[in-house]
C-alpha cells in the first residue's frame, strides 16, 4: 500500500490523520515535520489525503458497527468552486453518525440518493425519521415507502428540537472545513469530508476495534494507535 513512497508510512499515515482531524492546512503540516527534521512539500501530503483517505475508510468499514434505528437527518452547506453544494448527514439518538453524502443540489432525488446510500452501509432501513420542514426530503421518505425502499412502518417525524441533535453535529465537520477555505473541485471535497467523517466516527466509538488485531494491544487502544495500525499496510 506505500510501496515506491518517499516516506515511512508511520509518517504518510500521521500527516493524513492531523489534516483531517484538526484544523491545520498542509503547510501547516510541511512545517511541523520540519521541526522533526523531514522536507516535504505541501502537495505531497495533499496528494496522500486524496489518495490514502479513501483507503482508509475503506478497511475501517470492516470494523464499523451499525448506528441505531432512529435516524435525525438535515443537510448543510459546503462551498465548492465559490458554489454552494449540500452534505446530507444522519445520526442515531445516541448521537452516532449514520451517514453523509455530498450533493450538488438539494432536491427529492438527491434525498433518495442519500437514503439509499445509508441503508445500505446500515444494512437496513431506519424505523423512525426525524426530519426538519423541507418539503423535498418529506416528499423522499414518502415515495421511498410507497416503493418499498424503506419500512411501510417507518414513523416520519419533524421537529426543530428534536433535529437538534444532528444540526450540533454539524460543527464537528464545519469546524474542520471552516479553515480550508472551500473546495476547488467537487471529487476532492467529497473525499475529504468522507475522510473527516471517519476520523469522526473514530472518535466516537463507532468500530469494533478488536477486530484490527493490533500488536500487543491489551485494552482498548487509543485512536492514534487504531489509525497506525499493521492492517494498513
Amino acid at each position: 500500500m506505500f510501496d515506491g513512497r518517499n516516506f515511512d508510512r508511520v509518517i504518510i499515515i500521521l500527516c493524513v490523520r492531523w489534516y483531517l482531524r484538526f484544523k491545520l492546512s498542509f503547510r501547516d503540516l510541511v512545517e511541523m515535520m520540519e521541526e522533526r527534521n523531514l522536507s516535504m512539500a505541501h502537495t505531497a501530503i495533499m496528494r496522500w489525503v486524496y489518495h490514502y483517505a479513501p483507503e482508509f475508510e475503506r478497511r475501517w468499514d470492516c470494523c464499523a458497527q451499525p448506528a441505531g434505528a432512529s435516524w435525525r437527518v438535515d443537510e448543510t452547506y459546503v462551498k465548492v468552486r465559490g458554489e454552494w453544494v449540500y452534505l446530507y448527514r444522519a445520526v442515531d439518538r445516541a448521537g452516532n453518525t449514520v451517514d453523509f453524502r455530498l450533493s450538488p443540489k438539494r432536491d427529492v432525488a438527491a434525498a433518495k440518493a442519500f437514503f439509499r446510500k445509508a441503508i445500505k452501509s446500515q444494512g437496513s432501513g431506519p424505523r423512525t425519521v426525524t426530519l426538519d420542514g423541507y418539503a423535498a426530503s418529506h416528499r423522499a421518505v414518502r415515495e421511498m415507502k410507497a416503493d418499498g425502499e424503506l419500512p411501510a412502518d417507518t414513523k416520519l417525524r419533524s421537529s426543530k428540537y428534536l433535529n437538534n441533535l444532528i444540526e450540533q453535529d454539524h460543527r464537528g465537520v464545519k469546524s474542520r472545513i471552516g479553515p480550508m477555505l472551500g473546495f476547488k473541485r467537487f471529487k476532492t471535497a467529497a473525499i475529504t469530508i468522507a475522510g473527516i467523517e471517519l476520523l469522526r466516527r473514530i472518535c466516537k466509538g463507532q468500530f469494533n476495534v478488536g477486530r484490527l488485531r493490533l500488536r500487543g494491544a491489551t485494552a482498548t487502544p487509543s485512536f492514534c494507535r487504531c489509525f497506525m495500525d499493521s492492517s494498513f499496510r
